[in-house]
């Protein structure tokens, strides 16, 4: 059969070998000048330090089928994500851990200690059902790290007060009452040596897979082909035509240093009148590597216009909204499969990213095998 990609991230890339290792033709179309999308990197010129275009991208999973699927491609090399932030006056080690809160609070308790100080001196604990943002950090470390840490950054990030977000979105951080502070807690991380943009380029490689970068895809492009495979954004593949979803995007203030600038991969700016939310020094995402020179990046959240590249869905009540009706269009859709990031409008990391392509892929080929109509396999999370 014929297939169409549309894109060359993960999602393109891992469905598409998967069908052509069975014997399918494969076509992949993107409009930006490289593979890769936003887990792009490439080397800079002068420092010869490997950058993240489009921002850093980290890689861990409890999922050992998708760990060992990205080793056939690239050497993973052990990389830990230690992330610092700076807040008034000093830096501090997230995510919050022991150390956080000895520091913080000028203390030297134990775990013991440090839970119930937590858990029954700071925390809001007449709080019993956290429907926001705000509550669910005042519930789980209360007003003082909240204001610190979360408060600040959260609106820089968002664009909007804490008290307008779900609970949902703080889950994902922990609290640790030891000394850890390896920010994600999964089995398996690590950096690819070569860069993401190699190891897709791997993933890529096969004599049954053609790829056309600086193209961009609309509906006629379909004629010809079998089945297509959509992870462009959602709303864009119907012309928007109900109205756009919302998305924050990030601006990369990028500039160069002679030696460490600040001595870590990722600093966060907890404090609201701090501009940008981070800054990143790429040579720290490889730490096997050594480079006189840095490249840094400072980040700034804003709302995603027509022209920007939508990073985060923002996924509020009127956003869904607008998505039940586009799930609606999609799953009406004949021969399209909506996959990915931005084809389900959810933020996505790369390993659930592979398992779902892997998984879209095998689908696919068990119901052509079953001589079964494809579906659109659309995965939406109302």
């Amino acid at each position: 059969m014929q297939f169409l990609m549309v894109g060359a991230g993960l999602s393109g890339a891992v469905i598409g070998r998967e069908l052509a290792e069975q014997g399918h033709d494969v076509a992949v179309v993107d409009s930006r000048d490289h593979i890769g999308g936003n887990c792009h990197t490439e080397r800079d010129a002068d420092t010869d330090v490997m950058v993240h275009v489009y921002g850093p991208h980290i890689f861990h999973t409890d999922d050992e089928d998708v760990w060992q699927y990205v080793n056939q491609y690239a050497n993973f090399l052990p990389y830990k994500n230690r992330v610092k932030t700076t807040s008034r006056g000093q830096v501090y080690s997230l995510p919050v851990n022991l150390h956080t809160i000895n520091q913080f609070f000028g203390k030297t308790m134990r775990p013991d200690e440090a839970h119930a100080f937590i858990t029954e001196e700071q925390a809001d604990t007449s709080i019993t059902d956290p429907q926001s943002f705000e509550e669910q950090a005042m519930r789980f470390v209360g007003r003082d790290l909240y204001e610190a840490f979360f408060k600040g950054y959260t609106i820089k990030q968002w664009g909007c007060h804490p008290s307008e977000l779900p609970a949902s979105i703080l889950k994902r951080l922990p609290v640790r009452f030891n000394y850890d502070d390896n920010y994600f807690f999964h089995k398996f991380q690590g950096m690819p040596e070569n860069g993401y943009t190699d190891m897709i380029g791997g993933i890529l490689d096969h004599p049954s897979i053609t790829v056309k970068l600086n193209t961009t895809f609309d509906r006629n492009m379909a004629d010809g082909f079998d089945h297509v495979f959509y992870s462009g954004p959602l709303d864009g593949y119907f012309d928007y035509e109900l109205g756009r979803l919302g998305y924050r995007t990030l601006d990369f203030e990028r500039f160069t240093y002679d030696g460490d600038y600040q001595g870590c991969a990722v600093m966060n700016y907890g404090e609201e009148e701090v501009p940008f939310t981070r800054i990143t020094e790429h040579k720290h995402f490889a730490p096997w590597e050594t480079h006189e020179g840095s490249v840094c990046y400072r980040e700034f959240s804003r709302a995603a216009g027509p022209d920007d590249i939508p990073y985060y869905p923002i996924r509020q009540v009127k956003e869904k909204a607008l998505l039940s009706e586009y799930v609606a269009l999609a799953e009406d859709t004949q021969n399209v499969t909506f996959v990915g990031r931005l084809g389900t409008y959810r933020y996505l990391d790369m390993d659930v990213t592979i398992r779902e392509s892997l998984d879209t892929a095998w689908a696919v080929l068990s119901a052509i095998s079953e001589k079964e109509r494809l579906k659109p396999f659309f995965v939406p999370v109302l």
